[in-house]
């Protein structure tokens, strides 16, 4: 899954990626790595909606 496929609204992006995580990775890195993603994409399409990476819960608050 490329960047392209991910959801384009950030608050649905938020929601899918947080389930993912939640579901099926341990962190964010593998959740990139498997959907071959550029992790600075993410965070910087979630943090336009004032969401950061919580390693520690394993998503984005």
């Amino acid at each position: 899954m490329s960047s392209s496929s991910l959801p384009k609204d950030p608050m649905i992006l938020l929601s899918y990626i947080n389930t993912e995580l939640r579901d099926n990775y341990d962190d964010l890195v593998d959740f990139c790595t498997a959907h071959s993603v550029d992790i600075n994409d993410i965070v910087g399409r979630l943090r336009s909606i004032e969401r950061v990476y919580d390693p520690h819960t394993n998503q984005f608050k």
